[in-house]
């Protein structure tokens, strides 16, 4: 009798262990698929953010290379080229100092531009820093001034989608064009002795239309008081 309900005894737990390791079994292949989807769903999210990315880096190649055309086309003051890199509809905003008003700061079209280096007219590009008095310029002069005062098509630096050159102006370009990449070609420093304090930035504002980068902003950047 004892030898029986040993023997049966034995057999239940048999049984058990037997049942317990198909469940076992059963849970781990349920958890190895599901492990493996969501391994699956890992990878391909991995492959999507790779080429999302190498999109972004192809796109801001071909930002860098159109900026510099462009910087190379304002030093040579080849308006006539350099209307083809104009925003079709926003047309391109100059601004004297790292702020930008958009609603003062003058703004030309393609076709403007093209015509500006002839134009003896004196336009108002915003105010003077320090003495807030009205920058009232023909556009040579104000190319001259506030737009190639340096040589920007030979930088110390290049920022892209960065902000180098800083001081007492708030710098507002990327609220000012929410939808635009800009690149900046920036000098640390013209004359040793002001250490810095005379550093100067040019930077040009894209904005994308029809799956092209257009120039609708040209700002120039210095120390300010």
């Amino acid at each position: 009798m004892k030898e029986n309900l040993i023997l049966i005894t034995s057999l239940v737990l048999m049984l058990v262990i037997s049942l317990s390791a198909c469940t076992s079994d059963i849970n781990l292949e349920e958890e190895l698929e599901s492990k493996n989807s969501t391994i699956i769903e890992l990878e391909q999210r991995v492959t999507e953010l790779k080429t999302e990315l190498n999109k972004e880096r192809a796109f801001s190649n071909d930002l860098m290379v159109k900026a510099i055309k462009v910087v190379n086309l304002i030093k040579n003051k080849d308006m006539e080229e350099l209307t083809s890199y104009i925003h079709p509809t926003a047309g391109v905003r100059f601004s004297p100092y790292e702020y930008i008003d958009i609603k003062s700061h003058r703004v030309f079209t393609a076709d403007e531009i093209e015509r500006l280096l002839d134009d003896e007219q004196v336009y108002t590009w915003g105010n003077y820093d320090g003495s807030g008095k009205p920058i009232e310029l023909n556009f040579t002069n104000y190319y001259d001034r506030f737009i190639y005062d340096v040589d920007f098509a030979d930088p110390n630096m290049l920022g892209n989608n960065v902000v180098i050159g800083s001081g007492n102006t708030i710098n507002n370009i990327e609220e000012a064009y929410p939808d635009g990449d800009f690149i900046e070609f920036h000098f640390k420093g013209i004359e040793p002795q002001y250490k810095g304090m005379d550093w100067r930035s040019l930077w040009l504002v894209f904005e994308e239309y029809d799956g092209e980068w257009y120039l609708v902003g040209i700002v120039h950047g210095e120390w300010t008081i």
